[in-house]
């Protein structure tokens, strides 16, 4: 993997915030750097539709999954 200088930033803004958005253009590399930033942290993509779902019709139960 190429090293990003972003990941020096994004573990500083997860540092001091409880929730840090990435965003970016498909296929830059966005899900590839926060996976190798926080590799022990859940991943879940909502492009599963199930997933989606989920998270819409009950985003309570669906963040009460991520301790």
């Amino acid at each position: 993997m190429i090293r990003r200088h972003a990941a020096t930033t994004l573990k500083e803004l997860a540092a001091g915030f409880p929730a840090v958005a990435v965003t970016g253009p498909r296929q830059s590399g966005k899900s590839t750097l926060v996976q190798a930033v926080f590799p022990n942290h859940p991943y879940i993509t909502l492009e599963d539709p199930d997933q989606r779902e989920y998270a819409t019709d009950d985003p309570r139960s669906f963040l009460a999954q991520f301790p």
